[in-house]
């Protein structure tokens, strides 16, 4: 079986892979929404759903640093890897051993194919056909329910110290705009460092959202920022924003009570 990924690499296999190391955390819970749970042998510690995946796999490492004597050690038949979350060394490093798919996903189109990808390659074509069109039809619906609300002018803070703020060319950003939001910084690359007095600048800013990932933010920094803007400051599931697995099924319906506050 012969398959590309998502930066067009052909990858060659003699069957269906059964030993998998995910090095994704969203990716590791599509794996296990397409029934695919008893092959994962190697996991991140940023894998976090569902919760025990953590207890009943061998846990090697982060995202942006793995131990590959642990990797080697599971005998993987194939390793999981997205281009953003995951650097080129790692990437680099493991396909010299072992088949490696590359995810690259800016869109929730993007995000839909790697399901596609990941029903043929481990033979779970009915579970992830049924995946995606659960997806297409929560899509469909929220974006009836966005057409009749008026836009907000968004920010969207995902660090802090120094202040950073999703802008274009991310899978938030994408998110937002499928949600009516105007990104404020979405004029800038990817995640900007900001100032306070850009924040105070900014005219007509409805909602400033603060990201429960990659930074931990809490009540706390609600009063700091609403000190500084007069925009409504909440905080939002970024796992809603970032993971583009089958958290998609369950996204729009968070979406919608965004529009509530």
């Amino acid at each position: 079986m012969i398959c590309t990924d998502q930066l067009g690499r052909r990858i060659e296999f003699l069957k269906p892979p059964k030993r998998i190391v995910s090095l994704v955390p969203s990716q590791t819970e599509l794996l296990v929404s397409l029934g695919l749970s008893d092959d994962i042998v190697g996991v991140t510690k940023f894998c976090v759903h569902p919760r025990a995946i953590r207890n009943q796999k061998v846990i090697v490492g982060g995202t942006k640093k793995v131990n590959f004597e642990k990797i080697k050690k599971l005998k993987p038949d194939i390793i999981l890897c997205n281009k953003e979350e995951n650097t080129k060394e790692i990437v680099t490093y493991l396909q010299e051993e072992y088949p490696v798919h590359v995810s690259d996903i800016f869109s929730i189109p993007e995000a839909l194919e790697m399901i596609e990808q990941y029903g043929e390659i481990f033979n779970k074509k009915t579970e992830a056909t049924t995946l995606i069109s659960k997806i297409k039809l929560e899509k469909e619906s929220f974006d009836g329910f966005v057409s009749k609300i008026p836009q907000k002018r968004v920010a969207y803070f995902i660090w802090k110290d120094p202040w950073m703020v999703t802008g274009k060319d991310t899978f938030v950003d994408h998110l937002l705009k499928v949600n009516g939001f105007v990104n404020v910084f979405g004029d800038k690359d990817r995640y900007p460092e900001i100032t306070k007095e850009e924040l105070r600048s900014v005219q007509n800013l409805d909602l400033i959202m603060l990201s429960s990932e990659p930074y931990p933010f809490s009540e706390k920094h609600i009063n700091e920022l609403t000190n500084i803007s007069n925009a409504k400051v909440i905080l939002v599931d970024g796992e809603y924003f970032s993971w583009y697995g089958s958290r998609l099924e369950e996204a729009f319906l968070y979406f919608k009570t965004l529009h509530e506050v």
